[in-house]
């Protein structure tokens, strides 16, 4: 009698974590998290030139986490898509937000359409890995990145978390703003790029280098709720992160603040309000407030994230 048949999933994975090893080393380790009260659609894509993650896309329901492993010199972005469901005539999968357009839960090398919060990182086995969260193509999502290995003694300001914590979708400006299937309360917050199409908002044409390419009072309302965050082009000064090949690996949570809020870690509570005037000049104001309280949030997060790793 020949051998028994193996197990199909168990054998999958273990394939699956053998050419992920062969391809840079250990694999690294993303923990994603729904702490969103309604469930999300995480979806993983690789860059050009970066192999495929364990998987592309999955359900979360609220509170619910999984570790997605990728190599460990890796470039992509991890995103959540909101509002999904499979229609029951053609069995198409598909989101309201974010969707990635393969049909399927999995996206299999598609990307998210915009707006979505993104998640990007470029993982360097052995170097700095870099990572943001963007804002570039709108929002849809709040999202925190925290590297799982702990900021270093001498405070060199690396493996620090980031993210946009903020919910942008009821005060986005009514001409950015995206509808639920029904209409009504907002699902979504368009880029003005996304909106308008104009090479002011996109940083092309004319304005297609940092020189030229400045903020615009709708970048300013983005880095007014989330100073961390990219939200343009060229925001890199105060957006890009690193930390020296994160071994420990990451944490990507969606609503960061929904479920470990300020008050539960002894940090006040903060007023969360963004409105948008037209102010520039407000906004920029109003950023500079938003850094403090951003920063106290988000180590309470980085706080908790520990405890509970």
């Amino acid at each position: 009698m020949g051998a028994p048949p193996l197990p199909l999933l168990p054998t999958l994975c273990c394939l699956a974590l053998l050419l992920l090893q062969s391809q840079g080393g250990d694999a690294a380790t993303f923990t994603i998290t729904n702490s969103c009260d309604y469930p999300v659609w995480p979806g993983i894509l690789s860059s050009a030139g970066s192999p495929a993650p364990s998987t592309t896309g999955f359900a979360l329901a609220p509170g619910q986490s999984l570790a997605a492993t990728v190599a460990s010199s890796w470039s992509g972005r991890i995103w959540a898509r909101t509002l999904c469901a499979t229609d029951p005539a053609s069995g198409a999968f598909a989101c309201a937000t974010a969707d990635c357009g393969s049909g399927a839960v999995a996206c299999d090398g598609r990307g998210a359409a915009p707006p979505a919060t993104l998640a990007e990182f470029t993982l360097a086995a052995g170097g700095d890995d870099f990572y943001d969260v963007s804002l570039v193509d709108g929002f849809n999502v709040p999202v925190l990145v925290a590297p799982r290995a702990p900021p270093p003694a001498n405070n060199s300001g690396t493996c620090r978390p980031t993210g946009c914590a903020a919910d942008l979708n009821a005060p986005c400006p009514a001409e950015l703003r995206v509808a639920g299937p029904a209409g009504g309360a907002a699902v979504a917050c368009r880029s003005a790029c996304g909106a308008f199409a104009e090479a002011e908002y996109c940083c092309s044409g004319a304005y297609g280098s940092p020189a030229t390419c400045a903020p615009t009072r709708y970048s300013r309302f983005f880095k007014a709720a989330c100073p961390a965050a990219y939200s343009y082009a060229y925001d890199d000064a105060t957006s890009t992160f690193t930390c020296a090949a994160a071994g420990a690996g990451y944490d990507v949570v969606f609503c960061p603040a929904a479920s470990r809020t300020p008050e539960a870690a002894g940090v006040p509570p903060s007023n969360t309000a963004i409105e948008f005037s037209g102010d520039a000049d407000g906004l920029v104001a109003m950023a500079s407030r938003g850094a403090a309280v951003l920063a106290l949030l988000m180590a309470a997060v980085s706080v908790a994230l520990t405890r509970c790793g």
